[in-house]
């Protein structure tokens, strides 16, 4: 029974979880908070741009880690003064972060509305050719970069101590949970949903499916923007290689870790990759079983195949079918009393008679 203004369990879990990790560096190693828990924020904060395409506009992107990777060059040529690789332009570096959101957003939208009147395999197959024009763009014209990439690059004074860094990653991944969620249930949104499911239905009607596209892309960019100037504050550097094939591969496969239809999946996606990038070669034994460092891609994908034989829709698949199997166990009624004064009496109805 749902009672009007209470809050539901859902909502609960999720508060729950954000007052432990707003504790947690109360609570666990700087190592843990500091290098593991904010890789995984950022992360998850770029996964959760592809499920937002894939789960509401049928749209799976690989081009989600060239803007992540395109916002941190960008604030990296405006930031950084003469002497560093770039543009050198010397600008403060709150001016570096608009100018960054800014160019990647217009990417974004340029590159959208390309992109959004093909679908399924073309629209797949045309973002990634978007990330490998994006590696060698980065690549070769050293003006922006070169194949070296731009490094020493200070994050602003406000995220100096590197739990600040943690803290605002917790906070924008928070606010774009909530945000895409929200905007599930907007008429922007529903419209997006109806294109992914009939876009000739959804024209007929007088909709513009290619420009809801577009906008939903350039917001995914956006986003996948925000995640990308944490990630070069975080590490402090970003070259051509970080957004190659292989990280945007990654990118995609840390989205159906966790569940390409949630958007929790795509923290927890994150959560898993980076536990296995951060311990797998500390465990006991680990190497006598020719499990090494340069193994780990084959790490993963046993891992993402073991994940889709036992369940398609990822770890969030996994554990909402553990809930709703307890929840069936607990419904179950508990056997009627052998002995005693108290009797079971069914309906009159079932033997075709009335109530006395």
């Amino acid at each position: 029974m749902n009672i009007r203004g209470l809050p539901t369990r859902g909502s609960l879990v999720f508060a729950g979880l954000i007052v432990a990790l707003l504790a947690l560096p109360n609570l666990a190693t700087a190592f843990f908070v500091n290098f593991v828990m904010t890789q995984t924020l950022v992360l998850g904060l770029a996964a959760a741009t592809i499920v937002f395409l894939a789960k509401y506009g049928g749209m799976t992107s690989l081009a989600q880690l060239l803007l992540f990777g395109v916002a941190g060059f960008m604030f990296g040529n405006a930031a950084l003064e003469a002497g560093a690789r770039g543009l050198n332009l010397g600008w403060p570096p709150w001016a570096a972060v608009g100018f960054a959101i800014l160019v990647t957003t217009a990417v974004a939208f340029v590159l959208g509305a390309i992109a959004s009147r093909t679908a399924g395999i073309y629209f797949l197959m045309l973002t990634l050719v978007y990330g490998v024009i994006g590696f060698f763009v980065f690549a070769q014209i050293v003006e922006i970069s070169g194949p070296g990439g731009i490094t020493s690059i200070q994050r602003p004074d406000l995220l100096g101590p590197p739990v600040r860094l943690y803290y605002a990653s917790l906070l924008l991944s928070v606010l774009a949970y909530l945000g895409f969620r929200a905007l599930g249930r907007t008429a922007f949104g529903l419209a997006l949903q109806g294109s992914r499911d009939d876009p000739i239905r959804m024209a007929s009607l007088g909709f513009n499916v290619p420009l809801h596209r577009t906008l939903a892309f350039t917001l995914a960019g956006f986003v996948a923007g925000l995640a990308g100037l944490l990630n070069v504050w975080w590490n402090g550097q970003i070259d051509p290689a970080s957004i190659s094939i292989g990280p945007t591969l990654i990118l995609l496969i840390i989205a159906v870790i966790g569940g390409i239809s949630s958007f929790e999946g795509a923290w927890a996606g994150a959560f898993v990759y980076v536990l296995v990038l951060t311990y797998l070669r500390d465990l006991p034994l680990i190497d006598r079983i020719g499990v090494t460092e340069a193994r780990f891609n084959t790490v993963i994908g046993v891992i993402v195949l073991a994940i889709m034989v036992l369940s398609p829709e990822g770890l969030t698949g996994l554990a909402q079918r553990l809930r709703r199997r307890l929840g069936r166990r607990s419904t179950i009624a508990p056997d009627p009393p052998t002995g005693g004064s108290v009797a079971v009496r069914k309906p009159a109805k079932e033997f075709g008679g009335t109530r006395p």
